[in-house]
């Protein structure tokens, strides 16, 4: 079984979690619609993940729809105590899988109950509003009164902690007026650095940052330099680009996501791989090196 204590911990939202977590996207099926194509798998990677010591796992009633959150149900509970599911709001899917803003009072209202009832929970532990204004990236644009809806179903019990997904630094700052923000979850990954100083700006206030698509997601990460330092560690790329972010700023907390029990432990096994200052210096170069200073 994989170690992962040696990517080491952080606190979210007051609990110690491994740094190495699961998202659970990939469980549902083609285009994150649908059911999987092989649903006794997908148990089976959620039960060996949580088996390895994975105690984060991040989620969305919105993925399937209802499928992740089912699914996570049937191999998961009752949930252990030191397991938190990080689950996301403020969008829906259309019936042409079409990824759609969903904002309103009634919207959120609704898909906070939608994951309650999915997942089977009583309160969920943290919901992430998922900003819409540009689904391929942040964008400006107010959050105030989506914020003051889930800032409200906080105060009712039905949320214990709030944080922000595809979002600026200015909604950031904006929405921490309004609640407590415990994490952030933007794309981030060795090609993909647009966070650089975002990053160290949440370590400074003790806020999680939350990479998705770590791997480069719908078209993952390519790069010669990558598969050259990979070949010379004797790993795997992808275990190399994880690594990368583990060794980037003790604030961020990985969510790979899988569908498959063998590139789960490919994933949980990057843990274990620290990267040489050689490797470092030739991977910053791959986002044009702003990041080395960081790590």
């Amino acid at each position: 079984m994989t170690d992962i204590t040696r990517a080491g911990t952080y606190s979210l939202a007051g609990h110690t979690v491994h740094r190495l977590g699961y998202g659970a996207m990939q469980l549902a099926g083609k285009g994150v619609f649908g059911p999987p194509k092989d649903r006794n798998e997908a148990v089976a990677v959620l039960r060996e993940a949580v088996e390895s010591g994975v105690d984060h796992i991040d989620t969305s009633d919105f993925y399937g729809p209802h499928v992740t959150n089912e699914i996570i149900r049937e191999a998961l509970h009752p949930y252990s105590d030191t397991l938190v599911i990080v689950t996301k709001v403020g969008a829906t899917r259309g019936p042409d899988a079409s990824w759609n803003p969903a904002f309103s009072k009634d919207a959120l209202t609704e898909a906070v109950h939608d994951n309650l009832r999915n997942l089977k929970l009583d309160t969920l532990e943290i919901v992430n509003l998922r900003a819409m204004f540009d689904v391929h990236g942040p964008a400006e644009g107010s959050l105030d009164e989506p914020l003051e809806t889930l800032a409200d179903l906080k105060r009712q019990g039905l949320i214990r902690h709030i944080g922000l997904s595809n979002v600026t630094p200015t909604q950031i700052a904006d929405a921490a007026r309004i609640t407590e923000i415990v994490c952030v979850q933007n794309q981030y990954n060795l090609a993909h650095r647009n966070d650089d100083g975002l990053i160290e700006q949440l370590a400074s206030q003790g806020i999680a940052y939350v990479p998705f698509f770590p791997l480069g997601g719908f078209s993952p990460l390519q790069s010669e330099t990558l598969s050259t330092v990979a070949l010379s560690l004797e790993a795997t790329p992808m275990q190399v680009a994880l690594a990368w972010l583990l060794q980037r700023a003790g604030n961020i907390l990985l969510i790979p996501g899988t569908s498959s029990r063998a590139h789960l432990r490919e994933n949980l096994a990057s843990a274990a791989l620290t990267l040489p200052p050689e490797a470092l210096t030739a991977l910053d170069g791959i986002g044009g090196g702003r990041a080395t200073a960081a790590h």
